[in-house]
């Protein structure tokens, strides 16, 4: 993050946001787990929607990142650095990783948890990239699947992990891409060795176990037919099953937010209900919240889980440009806060130029993008 930057900053955003912007991108995510899905819509119209479940809150806020920042992987000493070529809004991890976001190219990136990722180790031959900061790299770069497989499969860097905050094990995770033609790629550390599966076909990623094994467990479900009986229970091979079927079940509409609408139900109905955990399988917890992605309309949806005071905003593509004085925005500091907090709310955004076009109960943020 430039001196730039930790100045606008510095203004903006007050002690506890320099401290959030300070930790963004440059320590270990924290860990999660959750279910992404792909819309393939008729007229061009796709979505992609994933839920963040954990067993604590993660301390998500929204930013959105401009064109032309300088970066840094947080990879540790000879750590990859880049210069972003697209702005994005993402949803971050305590304000330390980003576990969810769009670019302004209409490409999707999200990370869940995978106890069977295995990084390879750093030999000294390849920069360093913090996981944490995985997705942002691929957001910053690339504009769709394919040019981010072509990218990642010359494995131009080594990804490094460490400790889970608070815990004694380590981040595991796998990056699931999306974009605006409906391809998809998952992205894997098996072993040591990456492995990426990229096809339109891919729609759904949960957890464990890895990819390949969930596609044949898919298989066999799609044999069953979901219509017969589909499995109930909160388990990744389970919410995987019904997230595939649900996808793929509903009305393929051509009316934009009769789709939305469709695609909130399967990722609700993929989701975990709140106040559940399992100590010893934290993939299997309360859902915290839920993105949508409209990638023909240009839109990201937010909904908490907890939260029934939610509001929206909207931004142009056209002013994610280096001219914003190349400034982390941070546009929805307190998603979730009470009614008597919105007036702050409104006003954060207001400094950040960001036009907020409602206030309502029970509806999920909307950012343009």
């Amino acid at each position: 993050m430039t001196t730039q930057v930790q100045r606008s900053l510095r203004k903006r955003l007050g002690r506890a946001g320099r401290l959030a912007a300070a930790a963004l991108l440059c320590a270990p995510l924290v860990a999660q787990a959750c279910t992404r899905v792909v819309y393939l819509g008729p007229q061009g119209n796709i979505i992609t929607a994933r839920s963040m479940d954990w067993k604590v809150d993660v301390g998500t806020n929204l930013w959105i990142f401009p064109r032309g920042m300088a970066r840094d992987g947080a990879g540790g000493p000879g750590g990859l650095r880049w210069t972003s070529k697209y702005g994005s809004v993402i949803a971050s991890g305590y304000d330390i990783s980003t576990t969810d976001g769009v670019n302004e190219a209409g490409l999707s990136a999200n990370v869940l948890w995978l106890v069977e990722s295995n990084y390879p180790k750093p030999t000294g031959d390849k920069p360093p990239l913090a996981v944490s900061a995985w997705a942002q790299y691929v957001l910053d770069n690339y504009a769709t699947v394919a040019e981010a497989v072509t990218a990642l499969e010359k494995e131009p860097f080594t990804i490094v992990t460490e400790k889970v905050p608070g815990e004694s094990r380590l981040a595991t995770l796998h990056l699931s891409l999306s974009d605006s033609t409906g391809d998809s790629a998952i992205v894997e550390y098996i072993d040591g060795k990456q492995v990426i599966h990229h096809s339109r076909e891919y729609q759904v990623m949960t957890n464990s176990p890895i990819f390949e094994k969930q596609l044949a467990q898919e298989a066999y479900w799609r044999e069953v037919g979901g219509t017969v009986v589909l499995p109930g229970t909160n388990r990744s091979v389970d919410r995987f099953a019904r997230a595939m079927f649900y996808i793929n079940a509903i009305p393929k509409s051509e009316n934009p937010d009769m789709a939305l609408a469709s695609v909130f139900s399967v990722i609700r109905n993929a989701s975990v209900p709140y106040g559940i955990t399992t100590p010893d399988q934290p993939n299997i917890s309360s859902t915290r919240w839920r993105t949508v992605g409209d990638h023909k309309r240009k839109l990201y949806f937010f909904e908490s889980a907890v939260s029934p005071n939610i509001f929206g905003s909207s931004r142009n593509t056209g002013e994610c440009r280096p001219d914003l004085e190349e400034e982390v925005l941070l546009i929805a500091v307190a998603v979730g806060a009470a009614l008597d907090d919105f007036d702050g709310v409104v006003d954060a955004l207001d400094d950040a130029g960001v036009e907020p076009v409602a206030t309502a109960r029970q509806n999920p943020v909307q950012i343009g993008f």
